[in-house]
């Protein structure tokens, strides 16, 4: 294991922003883990576990020491006449894992393709796309406290998911590091077109006659004709959380805007589009100096070239007060700044 110092983090961030690590490390188990966080020489250092840096904005160096996990492994661990089991190193690129679920027959994250990141970072932000979030295969996690090095086991509902939120983002901040995610698939899945565009590309078909395969590529069709490719354009996906508002304010929007869609959040919420908003306030395509937002997608914010972290917090507050201005609906980054 090595450990080096003053090293640039923009090869380790879709954004491409440049930012220095005062030491960057990268271990291959849980054993170099806990030497590592043992190390008297670095143990009393901040501490950021960096997976694939795709949601995540530095505005400045991080005083510390960055970690990037590289097991990749993936075990069966059991099976029954009903469900299968499956465990997933956090160091393992996520849509790797779905199309391995894919292959082998097993159903349930199809709707949850290309979304890049780590399986680690998978339960943190309880990722979703398309209908489906990833706390509806979850079945434990299995994490490092980083006060103490114990190694300890979460279930599904001590996780505490909701929407882009676990306990990870609140009891547990900046106190634990994701090792591994057992997954739990059912045998009898069903493919999940409840999201209206995936929907839309299956007409003239029945449930019964499209498979999960299907479903991962039309999902990849649809997310690459909208969204950019981090390796050719910076950014980190989308970058607000859709805002969840009253079902009499959502009635009252639709009245105004007949366009505006809703997703029943419960019986008095309604999920809307922060994209809609953001693009019904004029920011689609608008751009300034190296940053802007992306001419297809109006949540994703990209860097053009040498924008500073700094700058796209500011463009990214530009567009949450115009769209509190306009709507009176506040939106909420679902992108982490450092």
């Amino acid at each position: 294991m090595i450990i080096d110092n003053n090293i640039s983090l923009k090869p380790y961030n879709t954004f491409n922003v440049d930012a220095k690590a005062k030491y960057f490390a990268e271990v291959n188990s849980i054993y170099e883990l806990k030497q590592l966080l043992n190390d008297k020489n670095h143990n009393s250092e901040k501490i950021l576990i960096l997976g694939s840096g795709s949601n995540i904005l530095f505005t400045k160096d991080f005083d510390g020491i960055v970690i990037k996990l590289n097991s990749t492994e993936i075990k069966l661990i059991s099976e029954t006449d009903d469900n299968i089991f499956i465990e997933a190193d956090s160091g393992l690129e996520w849509d790797g894992f779905v199309k391995y679920t894919i292959s082998n027959g097993i159903s349930g994250i199809e709707n949850l393709s290309l979304i890049p990141g780590k399986v680690g970072a998978a339960p943190i932000q309880n990722i979703g796309a398309y209908g489906v979030e990833v706390k509806d295969v979850i079945e434990s996690v299995n994490i490092i406290l980083l006060n103490n090095l114990d190694e300890k086991t979460l279930s599904n509902e001590e996780c505490k998911f909701g929407y882009r939120d676990s306990i990870f983002k609140n009891e547990l901040v900046n106190n634990f590091v994701v090792t591994s995610v057992l997954f739990k698939f059912s045998k009898s899945n069903k493919v999940n077109l409840s999201y209206l565009p995936l929907k839309n590309s299956f007409v003239g078909k029945t449930e019964s006659e499209i498979t999960s395969e299907d479903v991962r590529n039309a999902v990849i069709a649809i997310r690459e004709s909208k969204l950019p490719d981090p390796n050719k354009l910076g950014n980190a996906g989308s970058f607000f959380k859709n805002p969840i508002i009253t079902q009499e304010k959502y009635d009252t929007l639709k009245n105004e805007y007949s366009d505006l869609n809703g997703y029943p959040e419960s019986n008095s919420k309604m999920k809307i589009s922060a994209g809609w908003l953001i693009e019904k306030c004029g920011f689609m395509g608008k751009r300034i100096g190296d940053v802007g937002v992306h001419e297809k997608q109006a949540l994703v914010i990209v860097n053009y070239g040498n924008a500073t972290g700094n700058k796209i917090v500011e463009f990214s507050k530009m567009i949450q007060n115009e769209v509190k201005s306009k709507f009176n609906i506040k939106i909420i980054n679902e992108v982490n700044i450092l």
